[in-house]
C-alpha cells in the first residue's frame, strides 16, 4: 500500500505560501574515490544521462566505470575542492540564500527557497520536503540550466514528478525549463564579460564552450545544440562582435561516440596553429562554477592552448551569485508565480479569511 505524505500537518488555517526550489546537478560529499563511486553510480544509472539499453549500460558502469573512474575524478575534484567544500555546493547555497532574501523583500505572503541536487545531497525530494513542512501550497522548480536538455531539466522534472507522486496534497507546480534566450540572463552574460574586458582587454578570440551531449540526441529531437547557439549568439549582439571574434564549442564529452562539436579541447590546441595567441572563455551554460569550469576549462584546457603555443588564456568565471544573476532568478521565479499574490490580496485580509476557513471547518468537526 502506497503512504502519501502530509497526512498529519494539515491546518485549515495555514498560509498557502509560495516555494522556490532552485535545482543544479550535485557533488560528492568529499574529493575521495569512495565518494565519487556513490556519486558517479546515481548520476551514471539515470536513464536520462545515458540512453543505452539498460542491461548493456549496467555491465559496462558496474564491470569498467565504477572500477576505474572514481579515482581519476577524486583527483580532479582535489584540484578545486575549498576548506568550505564543493565550488558547486558553496555557490548554489550562496545563490539559494540571496535569492531567498531578494524574494522576501518582493513578496506579501509568505515565500521560501531551498536547494535541491538531482545528484547528491540535498536531493530534490529533500528540498521539496522542506518546502512542504514550511507550508508551500505553490511551487516553482526552477533548474540552473540556461539550455534545455533532456539530460539536465528532463532529469530534474522526472525526479520531481516523482517525489510529488507520493504527496497526499499536490501543490500548484509551475516548471521553468529554459530561460536560453531571456534579456536580463543574456544582458547579465555581456555585462560579465564586458568587465573582464575593460580590466585587461579582450582576447582575439571568445569561446562559449558548453557541456557536450552526443550527437545522437540533437537528431533525436533535443533542443539543447540550438539554444546553446542562441545563448552565444545574443551574448555576441549584445557584445557587438564580429563573427569572426568568437565561437561556440562543446566540452565534457564521454565515451566513444560522437558528441556535439567542435570539441573545446581540440579547438584551443588547434587556434595557436591558426595564428590565434590569445583567447577567453566563458560557459553559458554552467549557472555556478564548478569541476567542468574550474579544472576542465581552467585548469586542462588552458594547459592546452598555452602548450600548443597560446600565450595568453583566461577564463572567465560563471555568474554565480553575482547580483545580476540573482536579480534573474528572481525575475524567473516572480514571472512564474504571476497571479498567486494577486488571487490572495493584502496580508491583513489573508489572515481574516485563514481565521473564519478555520472557523467554518471546526463547525463542521475538523480539529485544526
Amino acid at each position: 500500500m502506497t503512504r502519501y505524505v502530509g497526512e498529519a500537518d494539515f491546518r485549515h488555517d495555514a498560509a498557502a505560501g509560495i516555494g522556490v526550489l532552485l535545482v543544479n546537478l550535485g557533488t560528492p560529499d568529499a574529493p575521495t574515490a569512495a565518494s565519487l563511486r556513490r556519486y558517479l553510480k546515481q548520476f551514471l544509472s539515470d536513464p536520462r544521462v545515458v540512453e543505452i539499453p539498460r542491461l548493456v549500460w549496467w555491465l559496462i558502469l558496474r564491470l569498467v566505470i565504477l572500477n576505474i573512474r572514481p579515482k581519476r575524478s577524486a583527483e580532479s575534484y582535489q584540484k578545486v575542492w575549498t576548506e568550505a567544500g564543493s565550488p558547486l555546493m558553496v555557490i548554489s547555497q550562496q545563490q539559494t540564500d540571496a535569492l531567498g532574501q531578494l524574494l522576501a523583500a518582493r513578496y506579501r505572503g509568505p515565500v521560501h527557497v531551498e536547494l535541491g541536487m538531482s545528484y547528491g545531497r540535498p536531493s530534490i525530494a529533500d528540498g521539496l520536503e522542506r518546502l512542504r513542512r514550511q507550508g508551500a501550497r505553490r511551487l516553482v522548480v526552477l533548474p540552473l540550466y540556461p539550455q534545455y536538455s533532456g539530460t539536465t531539466v528532463g532529469s530534474v522534472f522526472d525526479a520531481v514528478a516523482a517525489t510529488l507522486s507520493h504527496w497526499r496534497w499536490v501543490p500548484e507546480l509551475r516548471f521553468i525549463n529554459a530561460y536560453h534566450d531571456n534579456p536580463v540572463y543574456i544582458q547579465a552574460l555581456a555585462t560579465k564579460i564586458r568587465g573582464y574586458w575593460q580590466q585587461q582587454g579582450p582576447a582575439e578570440r571568445l569561446l562559449f564552450s558548453f557541456h557536450g551531449v552526443p550527437q545522437r540526441y540533437l537528431v533525436n529531437g533535443d533542443p539543447y545544440h540550438c539554444q546553446c547557439q542562441k545563448t552565444a549568439r545574443l551574448v555576441a549582439e549584445a557584445l557587438h562582435l564580429d563573427a569572426a571574434r568568437w565561437m561556440v564549442v562543446f566540452q565534457s564529452r564521454f565515451g566513444r561516440e560522437p558528441w556535439l562539436q567542435p570539441y573545446c579541447d581540440h579547438v584551443l590546441k588547434e587556434l595557436p596553429g591558426q595564428g590565434v595567441k590569445s583567447v577567453d572563455v566563458v560557459c553559458p551554460g554552467f549557472a555556478a562554477d564548478c569541476l567542468e569550469t574550474l579544472e576542465e576549462i581552467d585548469q586542462q584546457n588552458r594547459d592546452f592552448f598555452l602548450g600548443a603555443g597560446g600565450e595568453r588564456f583566461r577564463y572567465i568565471p560563471c555568474l554565480n551569485a553575482d547580483p545580476d544573476h540573482i536579480e534573474l532568478l528572481a525575475d524567473l521565479a516572480a514571472a512564474n508565480t504571476n497571479g498567486w499574490a494577486e488571487r490572495d490580496g493584502e496580508p491583513e485580509a489573508q489572515a481574516e479569511q485563514r481565521r473564519l476557513t478555520l472557523q467554518r471547518a471546526q463547525a463542521i468537526g475538523a480539529k485544526s
